[in-house]
C-alpha cells in the first residue's frame, strides 16, 4: 500500500514491525515507520525509554483506530464477502464510507 507514498510518517501496529522492509522504505521513498516495541522474549517489561516511545506511538493511533471502530460499527465495511473484484471493492468501500458521512453529518 506504500508502493507510491514519499516522504511521510507512518505509524503502525506491532505486527508490522519488519526491520529490513523499514531500512527499504526509509531508503528508497524517505517514508518513516513507527511502531510499538515489541517485548523481546523472555522480557517480562520494557525499559522506561521503550515505553515511553511505544506510549507516544500509542497516543498517535488511538484516535485512528477509534474512527475505524466508529465506521465498522456503523456501515459493517468488513463485511465484503460477497465482492468479486477489485473494482467492486473499490465501490463498496466508497459505498460505506459515504453512507458513514451522511451518518456523521446528521442526513440520515
Amino acid at each position: 500500500m506504500l508502493e507510491g507514498a514519499r516522504n511521510i510518517d507512518v505509524f503502525g501496529d506491532k505486527m508490522y514491525k519488519d526491520k529490513s522492509w523499514e531500512a527499504k522504505m526509509q531508503a528508497e521513498n524517505n517514508i518513516t515507520i513507527y511502531t510499538p516495541i515489541k517485548l523481546k522474549q523472555n522480557q517480562e517489561r520494557l525499559e522506561s525509554a521503550d515505553n515511553l516511545f511505544s506510549a507516544a506511538v500509542s497516543r498517535v493511533r488511538q484516535p485512528i483506530e477509534s474512527f475505524f471502530n466508529w465506521l465498522q460499527e456503523k456501515t459493517h465495511i468488513e463485511e465484503a464477502s460477497k465482492v468479486r473484484s477489485a473494482n467492486g471493492l473499490i465501490s463498496f468501500i466508497f459505498a460505506r464510507i459515504s453512507f458513514a458521512c451522511l451518518l456523521f453529518a446528521n442526513i440520515l
